[in-house]
């Protein structure tokens, strides 16, 4: 059987808060916390939009299923 996992893409802050199902609040501490790793993703504290890499990243890290997306 063929894997049907999809690609993954780009995503708002706010949307994969919700799939984790937190505050866009404690999303954003959450994040701080990883913010080394994240600069090395490109992404800036400031950024609402992230590449789909740190978005995998961040949905493996924080256990975020990626079907809900």
């Amino acid at each position: 059987m063929v894997n049907a996992r999809c690609e993954m893409k780009s995503y708002y802050k706010y949307e994969l808060a919700q799939a984790a199902g937190v505050s866009t609040r404690t999303f954003g501490r959450w994040l701080k916390q990883q913010n080394e790793q994240l600069i090395q993703w490109g992404v800036t504290p400031q950024q609402q939009l992230l590449p789909p890499a740190a978005v995998q990243w961040i949905c493996r890290q924080y256990g975020i299923d990626e079907g809900e997306l």
